[in-house]
């Protein structure tokens, strides 16, 4: 690791940490906190996969669909209007939306070798984001001038890699470059990222293997053909599964790469030097579990 010690990680000038976590526990936010200190480089994964990786299969999906209406494909032919995406560290809309959600096309549903296509799309689009950290450790300090860096990852970081192989190419290069730091949520974490994805679900990102398994499942247990599965109700059904499919695969990333906070401990974290306790904590625990 980066940091061995909370010594060392506390007495570090140039501190890199690398955030990972179930969507809606804290990485982004925290990410936000300490990048308004002036002192910290914030690297969003998602808003590098958006603007760098995906940003023409966006961009050219959302185009094909102002194609299908004459207004908007006269204009679009000659050049005089164009169509872009507006995304955000705030608003990653245009990646979800673009990698849509299986199922029924009257309700906005992707065939299903579509939506592979575009998760493999995504795929590599994390994985190159990822490998893009150092480089942006480096372009922070020598460019910008920015002490720290803080890694914002997606929740599907855990998909990619295998936390088991102490070989793994892309923790190698992660772990060589920052601090992994897991933010651990608890049951009732688990039991409100449920309830919030119920009211309104979005698209993930899944193993290949996994969803695969998942669709055949729900295709068995519904009784339902391809075109007639309700995207939303497929989401949802998987998303719950994705939760204990993911949380081993976590653990073994911190337990094998880094550190596990505790999403309450991060949840009271309020400025950088709270921060720095939180990590200082979670690398003492380490040594002494060790």
């Amino acid at each position: 690791m980066l940091y061995q010690t909370a010594r060392a990680w506390i007495d570090a000038p140039q501190k890199r940490v690398l955030l990972f976590a179930m969507s809606g526990l804290g990485k982004t936010h925290t990410s936000n906190l300490l990048r308004d200190t002036g002192e910290w480089f914030h690297y969003s994964i998602d808003y590098r996969i958006g603007t760098r990786y995906m940003g023409e299969f966006i961009v050219d999906n959302a185009t094909a669909q102002a194609m299908k209406v004459s207004f908007l494909r006269d204009l679009l032919m000659s050049d005089s209007i164009y169509i872009g995406s507006n995304i955000s560290f705030d608003n990653l809309a245009p990646v979800s939306t673009y990698l849509g959600k299986p199922g029924d096309p009257a309700k906005d549903g992707l065939p299903m070798a579509e939506y592979q296509r575009r998760q493999e799309q995504f795929r590599r689009a994390e994985l190159d984001a990822l490998r893009d950290t150092p480089y942006f450790i480096d372009r922070a300090q020598t460019l910008y001038g920015y002490p720290h860096f803080v890694c914002d990852t997606g929740g599907s970081i855990c998909e990619w890699v295998d936390p088991a192989d102490p070989n793994d190419p892309t923790l190698s290069l992660l772990s060589d470059s920052c601090l992994m730091v897991w933010i651990e949520g608890s049951d009732a974490h688990t039991a409100d990222l449920v309830r919030r994805f119920d009211k309104a679900p979005k698209p993930m990102s899944y193993d290949p293997a996994f969803l695969t398994s998942c669709w055949r499942k729900y295709l068995k247990e519904n009784n339902v053909e391809e075109g007639d599965v309700d995207p939303d109700d497929f989401i949802r059904w998987t998303y719950a599964r994705a939760l204990a499919h993911r949380q081993p695969r976590y653990a073994a990333m911190a337990a094998n790469w880094g550190v596990t906070v505790p999403a309450s401990d991060m949840g009271q974290v309020r400025d950088q030097h709270d921060f720095t306790a939180v990590i200082a904590k979670a690398l003492e625990v380490r040594r002494q579990g060790a």
